[in-house]
């Protein structure tokens, strides 16, 4: 039988594809391990982003709120509509999830175009949007996954894997494959979409004059704002089709 040799060499060539890169990068050695470093700092900035905007915005609520605090309080009322048109009424404990991933994103895919790269020297690479490495996505999926299978159990207990079974039995293959597919579509779908932008403006911006890559850089602002929607929103739609039952 030649089964196993061939399931062997096939793992081998999908390692050796996920060791591809594109573009030079940096790391950081860390015990065995090799970090990549260009997506930590990166993140790292973002996160302070988002923590610096927030604690000033909101330290010192005012009756009459400041622009800073409509600004935010417009935020949580988009999140929380969302969530609730995704989810239904029990969207309540899942505005902070859902609204975290989509300000991480949002914000992580509009650092790739807006974040002065030269700032700081790296001894390889540039810095880049952390959303343009696969790493970042799945790291980001695999949460939302735990997400909904949480929702599912906490609402239904174990009745919850009925659904597997719905409408017919026959389809339970389908239907446990659908689960797996899950993160991998809204992790490659957000990686595809961020790395194939920055690559674009990369070799616009190397090949002709500066002033005509930037309304494919305003173009890559706007696909990253709606690529952050999209993964909030099949997030979102995920908790409630698990809360809710198979549709």
């Amino acid at each position: 039988m030649n089964v196993l040799p061939c399931s062997i060499n096939t793992l081998k060539g999908l390692y050796d594809i996920s060791g591809v890169e594109v573009g030079q990068h940096f790391y950081w050695q860390i015990g065995g391990f090799q970090v990549h470093a260009q997506v930590l700092i990166t993140s790292w900035v973002v996160i302070a982003i988002l923590l610096g905007s927030v604690t000033i915005a909101v330290r010192n609520p005012q009756t009459i709120p400041t622009n800073g605090q409509n600004f935010f309080e417009y935020v949580l009322e988009f999140i929380r509509d969302l969530s609730k048109t995704q989810i239904g009424e029990e969207y309540g404990p899942w505005v902070s999830f859902i609204g975290t991933m989509f300000l991480f994103i949002f914000v992580s895919n509009w650092s790739g175009a807006l974040l002065p790269r030269k700032i700081i020297q790296l001894p390889h690479g540039e810095l880049a949007a952390p959303t343009n490495d696969i790493n970042t996505t799945v790291a980001l999926a695999l949460p939302t996954s735990v997400a909904y299978f949480y929702a599912g159990l906490t609402k239904k207990g174990l009745g919850y894997f009925g659904k597997y079974i719905q409408p017919t039995p026959i389809l339970l293959p389908i239907n446990i494959l659908e689960d797996f597919t899950k993160p991998l579509s809204l992790s490659f779908r957000l990686f595809g979409n961020i790395l194939a932008d920055e690559l674009v403006v990369g070799v616009l911006v190397s090949l002709v004059p500066s002033v005509v890559p930037i309304p494919v850089m305003f173009l890559g602002l706007f696909t990253s704002g709606i690529q952050a929607l999209i993964f909030a929103t099949l997030a979102a739609a995920y908790i409630g089709e698990s809360m809710e039952g198979h549709h």
